[in-house]
């Protein structure tokens, strides 16, 4: 899997609790890792359906008659799966991360590792790239980048710094924006600072936060009942809302009660929080920070 290591991938196809004459959707193909073991336990009546907006991940299609890769955001499934025919469905796998294969290819400018031109666009085709985000966007918004998506205390000054930086001449690459931050990049702190950095730029190229949201929002029709959702997370503020929506259906606030005290919920949480043993963690280190949530709809 050179494209890229599925992380929790037994527990996480586990946790569909397949049936072998199902139909499944992973909405995040990548390396097709979780594909591949989905198709492994269907039948021949089953189906697989798999959706990812990178166009690099349709290299790794599977020649397989049960399956369809759809280049597609996940934001659109319920759309697209009625498109072909799949009103509702068995189980729906979800990784949420950057796939290794972004990681390493220096000029998709995901890694702090390599310089290269602001990109992280996960989809290649998207107009809004880091660039925009840095040089065209006001003060008052790159902050609120910052400080939303990247949870950094000092997104106010990083966002006045950038702005009076780009009025002398742009910042074009990953490490121009270094410099113009650096006094944000204490050693002992900065590949930390800059992982927040570089999240909190690429949630919102990619507009992360809104599509994770209205895909959870099409989960309770997407699903037959019993179905199973089976959803890796890798920092908070995803584990938050998926937490949140699996337990009361809702991003924010509390659910209307009825004169009882009891709430109608779509989902139901299956079993307890799955995350990495140190085992997978030392064969490799990015699924560190996964959180697996697996429901099923009532």
């Amino acid at each position: 899997m050179k494209y890229h290591n599925p992380v929790l991938l037994k527990e996480t196809v586990d946790g569909l609790n397949i049936k072998e004459d199902g139909v499944y959707v992973d909405v995040t193909f990548g390396g097709g890792g979780h594909s591949r073991e989905i198709l492994k336990r269907l039948g021949p009546e089953g189906r697989l359906f798999a959706f990812d907006q990178d166009a690099d991940a349709l290299k790794n299609t599977i020649d397989d008659e049960r399956f369809t890769l759809i280049h597609e955001n996940f934001r659109h499934v319920k759309r697209f799966l009625r498109f072909y025919g799949a009103k509702e469905v068995d189980g729906v796998l979800a990784d949420f991360g950057v796939s290794s294969h972004q990681f390493d290819v220096a000029e998709r400018g995901f890694s702090t590792r390599f310089e290269a031109d602001l990109d992280m666009r996960m989809n290649q085709e998207s107009k809004l790239t880091a660039y925009h985000v840095v040089n065209e966007y006001d003060e008052e918004q790159i902050k609120q980048v910052l400080l939303q998506y990247g949870e950094l205390r000092a997104a106010p000054a990083m966002a006045r710094l950038i702005v009076e930086s780009r009025a002398l001449e742009p910042i074009v690459t990953s490490e121009q924006l270094k410099k113009v931050l650096k006094k944000f990049l204490p050693p002992k702190y900065e590949n930390k600072v800059l992982a927040q950095i570089y999240q909190a730029i690429r949630i919102e190229v990619n507009q992360e936060i809104e599509a994770l949201k209205e895909f959870l929002l099409q989960m309770p029709s997407v699903l037959k009942k019993d179905g199973r959702l089976s959803l890796i997370s890798y920092h908070s503020l995803e584990d938050r809302l998926v937490k949140r929506f699996i337990r009361n259906g809702l991003f924010e606030g509390e659910p209307e009660r009825d004169i009882y005290g009891n709430f109608e919920v779509p989902l139901k949480k299956v079993g307890q929080l799955i995350v990495p043993s140190k085992e997978e963690i030392k064969i490799n280190n990015r699924a560190r920070s996964a959180k697996l949530r697996i429901a099923k709809k009532l």
